[in-house]
């Protein structure tokens, strides 16, 4: 237990360093080539506890400083993808109780919403299992709460029993089949980070949902993915969610290939910590273009030490890490979406921040 609580303090204590050495005031910020403006949807936490895992296999909890949970909508802009600006004082623009936000413009223009944090009372959770709430807005700044829905309704174990949990649900569209694939992780332990898989179903209108299937079912559990195609492949970025005397400590970003969505997905072996591509312990990834050269970033968050990374790659297995950046505090799992210049104007007149 000793060693497990070692290698975890010095690898956080590392990660300080790193991140105090990184985040250093930018006296000028490098203009963007294009005039695109970034959206961050995001949470804001920091976490009262870290979890561990002893040599008996107990599980323990270590206490953090200075724990809070604003579990509702955030939003901050940016037009270099690696310096964030919160909107509203970094304080909620709606205060509908939600996790993990993912948000994205759908094929009608809607803005759609779909996030952790589903509800519906305890007689819909004990007959139809865990929900995620879905919302929608046509500017960014009136949501209105559509419902909650249930998932894995159609899936249970073999004694009968629901998931635990629905974790960090994203959605894809495919221009070709007009459909919308939901995926997100579940699992039927007693805790959402123990065997977690990723799951997904499909929709084309938002009110009829197939049943759960299992996408990506790889050698470690697993949850936050998120996914961007380039050139005909699916890459799926997600979280290694493995950590303990067996194991070590290994929650941290991977990333995975197809030529489906539905997979079979192969997993890229990447350079740290035997097969990641970002530093642990890290989650909550998101993809974007690089709006200042080309390439792509990935954003993640060290949830034990309040603070976000940034990564940059021209060929989305090979990631460097970007010193120049600064977040909103306490941004947890976070979303990235394209504006229009008069969206983000919008937005700005209506979350002021001083």
């Amino acid at each position: 237990m000793k060693k497990i609580f070692a290698l975890t303090l010095l690898l956080v204590t590392f990660i300080q360093l790193s991140i105090a050495q990184d985040r250093k005031p930018a006296t000028k910020r490098t203009a963007a080539k294009t005039d695109s403006v970034w959206m961050l949807t995001y949470f804001r936490q920091r976490y009262p506890t870290r979890i561990e895992i002893n040599e008996k296999g107990e599980t323990v909890e270590v206490p953090l400083p200075n724990p809070m949970l604003s579990a509702n909508l955030h939003i901050a802009l940016s037009k270099d993808g690696r310096h964030w600006d919160a909107l509203n004082n970094n304080k909620p623009i709606w205060d509908r109780f939600m996790r993990d936000q993912y948000i994205h413009r759908g094929a009608d223009g809607t803005w759609r919403l779909i996030a952790t944090g589903g509800g519906g009372g305890p007689e819909n959770r004990k007959n139809f299992g865990p929900s995620v709430t879905y919302a929608t807005s046509k500017n960014l700044i009136n949501w209105k709460f559509e419902k909650y829905i249930h998932l894995m309704k159609d899936v249970k174990d073999e004694a009968g029993n629901f998931v635990g949990n629905i974790w960090a649900p994203e959605f894809y569209y495919d221009q070709n089949t007009k459909e919308y694939t939901i995926f997100w992780s579940s699992t039927f332990k007693d805790a959402g980070w123990k065997e977690s898989r990723l799951w997904y179903c499909q929709t084309k209108d938002w009110e009829t949902f197939s049943p759960a299937k299992l996408m990506f079912d790889p050698p470690y559990s697993v949850i936050d993915g998120t996914m961007i195609t380039h050139q005909g492949t699916y890459y799926l970025f997600h979280k290694e969610e493995e950590f303990g005397a067996k194991t070590g400590e290994r929650r941290g970003i991977r990333v995975a290939t197809a030529k489906n969505i539905e997979g079979p997905y192969k997993i890229y072996e990447g350079p740290l910590n035997k097969g990641q591509i970002a530093p642990t312990i890290t989650e909550g990834p998101s993809v974007m273009k690089d709006p200042l050269k080309k390439g792509w970033l990935l954003l993640y968050d060290y949830p034990m030490v309040d603070q976000y990374g940034i990564s940059s790659s021209t060929d989305l297995f090979n990631w460097k890490l970007e010193k120049n950046t600064s977040m909103p505090d306490d941004a947890r799992h976070g979303s990235v979406s394209r504006l229009s210049a008069a969206e983000a104007k919008a937005l700005l007149k209506a979350f002021p921040s001083k």
